[in-house]
């Protein structure tokens, strides 16, 4: 039985990355601190015989033991709320943590894969966005933290797969949705339906006019799997290209939900992206890949698992374990 790695492996992402290893025959290992991730998204395996957690913090030295085929490392706070908060951990776990990922892989003679993230495209100047652009990022804003987080961490793995001959995979992810997200993450997606839960006003950021690309976390997952098993080294779009204004896809989120909630402008943050729609010319040609779940039906699903949790969890706050 081959064995996976799975950092993060409690959260959004990576709780559904538990899900299809472990249904594809994997023995899934699943590494958390818990800092944002969430035992809820992957108590349901916790009875398999094919199935560990280790709570630990990948910025400190990783040990497992026995053989790994494979590690992804999916391990970082993802949403401005947590990144703004915990800003020093976030870039902890990109570096440190991308470290320790790729020192465990050479001395298991591994496959790693690395979430990247369109963030490292940052405030794009160009549209849509393909793998040989560089970015347009300013390492000092509050945004950096991340975004530089993940340009190191694709810096980091590539001199592995150079230097030491490490099998390594970068998956670039675009804005991925579905059940599982946390309502307080600060994301445009969980923020607007967890307001219309609320009865709250639904707040948008700006004049609405900047653009994001929204991928259902099931043609994600599918995505990063093919990448996974390719043989392609260089970074990889995955995200879906199908792109909406954020005043838009409030009047979705509005009609989806039936809320009568007035929408409400608030100042932009400080270098939030305009624009962003993923080039996946690469994930076609090279992994066969594109989405297949349409922003309707995707919506729909997600809001159902909303909608159905305990009334306590619509009122959650953030809250950041201190490391």
């Amino acid at each position: 039985m081959k064995r996976i790695l799975i950092t993060g492996g409690a959260g959004f992402l990576g709780s559904h990355l538990c899900d299809r290893f472990v249904k594809e025959g994997f023995h899934v290992i699943a590494m958390d601190n818990l800092i944002t991730g969430d035992l809820r998204n992957i108590e349901h395996l916790f009875k398999l015989p094919n199935f560990e957690f280790y709570h630990h913090d990948v910025s400190k030295f990783i040990h497992v033991p026995g053989q790994l085929d494979y590690i992804l490392h999916f391990a970082s706070p993802a949403s401005p709320i947590d990144y703004l908060k915990i800003p020093i951990q976030t870039l902890k776990v990109g570096s440190l943590g991308i470290h320790n990922c790729l020192g465990l892989a050479r001395v298991k003679g591994a496959r790693v894969l690395i979430a990247s993230t369109s963030e490292v495209y940052g405030d794009p100047l160009v549209h849509p966005q393909t793998e040989e652009y560089w970015g347009h990022v300013n390492p000092v804003g509050p945004r950096g933290v991340y975004d530089e987080a993940k340009r190191f961490q694709e810096a980091m793995t590539m001199a592995y797969h150079t230097y030491h001959g490490l099998e390594t995979r970068i998956i670039r992810i675009f804005n991925t949705y579905g059940p599982r997200m946390r309502l307080n993450d600060g994301r445009v997606l969980p923020a607007f339906i967890g307001q219309a839960l609320r009865g709250e006003d639904i707040t948008i950021f700006g004049d609405g006019s900047q653009t994001r690309s929204f991928c259902y976390v099931d043609d994600l997952v599918e995505g990063i799997y093919r990448l996974l098993m390719s043989d392609y080294a260089q970074p990889v779009n995955i995200g879906n290209p199908s792109e909406i204004t954020i005043k838009d896809f409030a009047e979705e989120i509005i009609k989806l939900t039936g809320t009568t909630q007035k929408v409400v402008y608030l100042d932009l943050p400080k270098d939030d992206p305009k624009q962003r729609q993923p080039d996946i010319t690469k994930a076609r040609e090279i992994l066969g890949w594109e989405p297949k779940v349409d922003r309707a039906e995707g919506l729909k699903i997600t809001y159902d698992y909303f909608r159905n949790l305990p009334k306590e969890r619509l009122f959650d706050e953030a809250i950041h374990r201190e490391f």
